[in-house]
């Protein structure tokens, strides 16, 4: 004797099943996260810590152009840079200093500034990268940096020709190894670092002005 087959699941029963879990979870997750995180998010807490803080004037001399600016203690020289002054030669690569595509020269000096806080050179002179060339001529190190082929995707390349021309100008570029040593901070993906040397020693040994 045929035994009547058992009646189908409802269509909607694998839906409600599914909503069920969902509202109970979000329930737990509610009930488990502290009552001043939840608050904290609704008043757009972040916001308002970062509007409290007060900004303070800074003076600066980039690329030979005086600017006056206000900004917050907190800003570093790279962020000030590229998202207040739309020079974004300067390159933003690991934010801990450890790529060397932030290189910038403050006084003569290359500095990572992804480490720097903008406050930190009030009155003092920073050439980035845009600064380098003279108009339309490029600089040696720049013209070198082209003709060696110093660079292949050309995301470090700000950064490794501001220490190539600091390399030289302290004194670090009487050699091979030398200038890898003092070249060392500045990291190359793509791996074009004999073509960099090349170019350093060029300009080192051409004793053109850097």
């Amino acid at each position: 004797m045929a035994m009547n087959p058992e009646p189908d699941t409802p269509a909607n029963h694998d839906e409600a099943r599914r909503s069920f879990l969902k509202q109970s979870s979000l329930l737990t997750a509610m009930a488990m996260v502290p009552g001043p995180v939840v608050h904290a998010a609704s008043a757009n807490f972040d916001e308002k810590v970062a509007a409290a803080f007060e900004k303070v004037p800074l003076k600066l001399e980039i690329n030979g152009k005086k600017y006056k600016l206000k900004v917050e203690p907190r800003t570093t020289l790279l962020d000030l840079l590229r998202e207040q002054l739309n020079l974004t030669g300067t390159k933003k690569g690991c934010d801990y200093g450890q790529c060397g595509a932030c290189t910038v020269h403050v006084d003569g000096q290359r500095v990572n500034s992804c480490l720097s806080f903008a406050v930190m050179h009030d009155g003092k002179k920073v050439t980035t990268i845009e600064g380098l060339a003279d108009g339309d001529k490029l600089h040696p190190m720049q013209e070198a940096f082209v003709k060696h082929d110093g660079f292949q995707c050309g995301y470090c390349t700000p950064g490794q020709i501001m220490s190539a021309v600091a390399c030289v100008r302290e004194g670090h570029a009487d050699s091979e190894a030398e200038i890898r040593e003092y070249m060392s901070g500045n990291i190359c993906r793509c791996g074009a670092y004999t073509n960099i040397v090349a170019a350093i020693q060029e300009v080192k040994n051409g004793g053109q002005k850097v």
